[in-house]
C-alpha cells in the first residue's frame, strides 16, 4: 500500500465515514453537502498535481479510509 499524505488519508476517513451515515440516513441534505465538500477536497488535493490518479491509487486511498482496513488485510493476503 502506498503512503498518502496525512490531510488526504484524513479526507478519505472522513469521505467514508460520512458515506456509512448517508446510507443509514438517506435524504439528509447536511451529510450530501459534506460528502460533496470532501470529494472535491479528495480530488482536488495537491498530491494529484504531482502524480495524475489511475485506478489503483483511488483504490488504495479508499481502502485506507474502510474501517476493517485494505482488501488485501482483509483477504488474508
Amino acid at each position: 500500500m502506498r503512503s498518502f499524505p496525512d490531510d488526504l488519508a484524513q479526507a478519505q476517513l472522513e469521505w467514508s465515514a460520512t458515506y456509512r451515515q448517508l446510507a443509514a440516513r438517506p435524504g439528509r441534505t447536511e451529510l450530501r453537502r459534506r460528502l460533496y465538500r470532501l470529494s472535491t477536497r479528495l480530488y482536488f488535493h495537491p498530491y494529484w498535481q504531482q502524480r495524475r490518479p489511475h485506478p489503483a491509487a483511488w483504490q488504495d486511498l479508499r481502502d485506507h479510509g474502510r474501517p476493517e482496513g485494505p482488501a488485501s488485510e482483509r483477504s488474508g493476503s
